[in-house]
């Protein structure tokens, strides 16, 4: 008999570096009815070795190593599909369990929801420094049910972007298409909006995670995928209204001229970017501004951007991090995120 509550399956690649302190942030309360499963899509680095530890000193781990990369979304889908668990938590491999969060998410695995979204806070890359205390504005949990739909996408979905918060019921997953969505990078937003969307939803408001900011794997790729997968992915979904997709995010978020600023400032949007994504779809004095953020010194985007964020101080925190660790840092952001605190 499979007495397995709760699988936490992670997929890693290329991990070596984090993927301890991530491991010991969840065996430190493993409990009988919980497993772990962690699916390996054939890392370079010391991955092998770092995870072979843990399996002769833990036996509760299950590790599997794939001969070759299938791509974040296959190696999700694969762990589950090893998990023998009734819920299966899609956890991270560089970023860390809150104490107590296993106990706290069992005690919800009872209540006949098939899928429990988490909070999480968002730290600096080491863990030092305080970015973000939540990342979603509710600040109490609350149930979803089948009339809610709209509120739900409007309420999660931009929150969603982060795997780590999907606890779902493993017969749902299992019983819904999955490979539609490879190679999106959100195979769990695929997973869970498609139609028809997963209902009896509970969102949990007390940050479960903790997610080191800034070490995303894709972070070359951020204005591809921020700017044109991910907006393109939640304005295909069918059951929710323009509305619900509007608050969650803009259907094309590169006409927004800070958006162009920020990336610029960033490092993620240059010359490159614009000839790539931008050029085909914009014309007029659009484009010409477009071109000319593309062009601008980054350094100094960087200061103008550091400036606002330090005369805006509530909720730039995030936001100054990145802009004072970035390539086009200077003097002027390492102060302006000193004085915010960062």
């Amino acid at each position: 008999m499979n007495n397995v509550k709760l699988s936490i399956c992670m997929a890693t690649f290329k991990r070596g570096k984090f993927i301890a302190e991530t491991l010991d942030s969840i065996l430190a309360q493993m409990v009988p009815g919980v497993e772990l499963i962690v699916v390996d899509g054939a890392s370079p680095d010391n991955t092998p070795a770092v995870m072979a530890e843990y399996v002769s000193r833990h036996p509760e781990i299950r590790y599997i190593r794939e001969a070759s990369n299938s791509g974040v979304d296959q190696d999700y889908d694969k762990a589950v599909g090893y998990a023998t668990g009734e819920y299966c938590w899609l956890m991270t491999d560089d970023d860390l369990l809150c104490p107590g969060a296993v106990s706290r998410l069992l005690c919800e695995l009872d209540g006949g929801n098939d899928l429990i979204i988490v909070n999480q806070e968002v730290r600096n890359a080491d863990f030092a420094v305080l970015l973000d205390r939540s990342r979603f504005a509710a600040r109490i949990d609350k149930q979803y049910a089948a009339g809610d739909r709209d509120a739900l996408f409007a309420e999660t979905a931009q929150g969603l972007s982060f795997i780590g918060c999907v606890v779902i019921r493993r017969s749902i997953w299992m019983s819904r298409d999955r490979a539609s969505w490879y190679g999106s990078l959100f195979i769990h937003v695929g997973v869970i909006f498609q139609h028809p969307p997963v209902e009896r939803v509970k969102f949990i408001a007390a940050p479960l995670i903790v997610i080191r900011y800034g070490n995303a794997m894709w972070t070359a790729r951020s204005f591809e995928i921020w700017m044109f997968i991910w907006p393109q992915l939640l304005w295909a979904f069918s059951d929710f209204s323009d509305r619900a997709k509007a608050l969650a995010s803009a259907p094309a978020p590169w006409r927004n001229f800070r958006q162009l600023l920020i990336y610029r400032a960033y490092g993620g949007y240059s010359m490159a970017e614009y000839r790539r994504f931008l050029a085909p779809h914009v014309s007029g004095s659009y484009r010409l501004t477009c071109l000319a953020v593309a062009m601008c010194p980054a350094a100094l985007v960087n200061i103008l951007c550091s400036l606002n964020c330090l005369l805006r101080k509530r909720g730039a925190r995030a936001e100054m991090y990145s802009l004072a660790t970035g390539p086009h840092a200077s003097w002027v952001s390492r102060i302006a995120a000193r004085l915010l605190g960062v």
